[in-house]
């Protein structure tokens, strides 16, 4: 299990947004890709999240809107 304080402390490695615990998975409270919590460790790794239903990919979610704008 993963401390609440933990999960405060942890930000979406996406879009930089906070993020909630649910069914051992970290959810983006942005976007909704969810990131597994594995054994006890928070894998934040782009290539684990599972995206909300509907994204294709990465550049689909929330977190990434005009992040390519310059």
């Amino acid at each position: 299990m993963i401390s609440s304080e933990l999960v405060d402390l942890l930000r979406c490695p996406i879009g930089k947004a906070s993020l909630k615990i649910e069914d051992e998975n970290l959810i983006c409270t942005k976007c909704g890709a969810k990131f597994p919590v594995k054994n006890g460790i928070p894998v934040l790794l782009t290539d684990e999240a599972k995206l909300p239903e509907g994204v294709k990919d990465i550049s689909g979610l929330n977190c990434m809107e005009g992040k390519n704008d310059s």
